[in-house]
């Protein structure tokens, strides 16, 4: 009787993540999209390579595309917005800016500019419609973080001296806005890679079994579950030059850093996005096709091999959407 019951205890939840697959919404883009914010189940933004941002205020089903003026070879590889009229984007270097829209995208004001040599912003994340923090890459071996508490209109670097510290070759992925993210009502997590891959969580640094010692290894999103109790943590990375390699690609973690555990059964591939969604279900996303697990990351099935960047539920909903290389994805059942 006990088989029996594990047996349809785990049809129920193959048959469940096999339910859930990828619709392509648009396919014809000639830009790499890895920002995308999802406000609602209809109002949904991307930005990406060559000053590109696109709007959609009917769940997708018709976009806006804009070309933001004086920026058309800037790669904005973030975006957070906070309705159909109002977005925060991040261009990541040479020089670096945020620029933001209050008018659907018709017109952008530079809100940061950073001109510093070897500047380069990787993602931002916003805890309400008033608090956010922006990531960069180290510069002399310190990661820059900048803070806003107006809704993104102005931004200030933390000081210096509060600069977390990176070892040599140890940086952020800029792979899809999603490396740092908040771990309870007032504080972040964000996750590193590269020759080191660690987990920063205020002043600790923890080691993680993700694959690292290489520029192309190591942890390229993190995201949380319970975020006002005792959270869940799950990272993924990988080595984005080896796309169906399963390597040390994911890592949890119940107790703030302190131990990890490793699915049973892994993402199947390099991942640059997870995404938590309901109860205990989580979305994984990468180069080769898109993953969904029904149990805290303990196994995963491949869904779709549709190559996204970055999947986000909608922050007030249920929606969930995809972006990545010319294309935008829906999660259906």
């Amino acid at each position: 009787m006990q088989k029996i019951i594990f047996g349809l205890f785990t049809f129920f939840l193959f048959g469940f993540a096999k339910a859930q697959t990828v619709k392509v919404l648009v396919a014809d883009k000639k830009i790499s999209m890895r920002g995308l914010s999802v406000v609602n189940d209809k109002v949904i933004w991307v930005s990406g390579s060559e000053g590109a941002v696109g709007r959609s205020i009917d769940s997708g089903t018709t976009w806006k595309w804009i070309t933001v003026k004086g920026f058309e070879k800037t790669d904005f590889r973030d975006i957070e917005a906070f309705d159909g009229m109002t977005a925060v984007i991040m261009g990541i270097a040479d020089p670096a800016y945020i620029l933001k829209t209050v008018d659907g995208g018709d017109s952008w004001k530079v809100v940061y500019e950073n001109k510093t040599k070897g500047m380069f912003l990787d993602a931002m994340h916003f805890w309400n419609e008033m608090s956010g923090i922006v990531i960069g890459d180290p510069i002399d071996d310190k990661i820059f973080i900048a803070r806003t508490f107006d809704g993104g209109t102005t931004w200030e670097s933390i000081p210096p001296q509060y600069f977390p510290v990176a070892e040599k070759g140890e940086a952020c992925f800029a792979s899809s806005g999603t490396n740092i993210v908040a771990l309870n009502l007032s504080e972040a997590v964000f996750v590193t890679g590269g020759l080191r891959s660690r987990m920063f969580i205020r002043n600790d640094k923890f080691e993680m079994p993700i694959l690292q010692g290489k520029e192309s290894t190591g942890a390229n999103s993190v995201a949380v579950k319970n975020i006002k109790k005792k959270p869940t943590i799950i990272v993924v990375g990988g080595d984005f030059t080896t796309k169906d390699s399963t390597t040390k690609n994911c890592c949890i973690t119940t107790d703030g850093g302190k131990t990890f555990t490793v699915p049973d059964i892994a993402p199947h591939g390099y991942r640059s996005c997870v995404e938590y969604l309901q109860k205990k279900n989580w979305l994984s996303c990468g180069l080769n096709g898109v993953d969904y697990s029904t149990n805290d990351g303990k196994t995963w099935t491949w869904i779709s091999k549709e190559s996204f960047h970055v999947c986000k539920k909608a922050k007030k909903g249920k929606a969930v959407f995809f972006a990545g290389n010319g294309k935008i994805g829906k999660l259906v059942q």
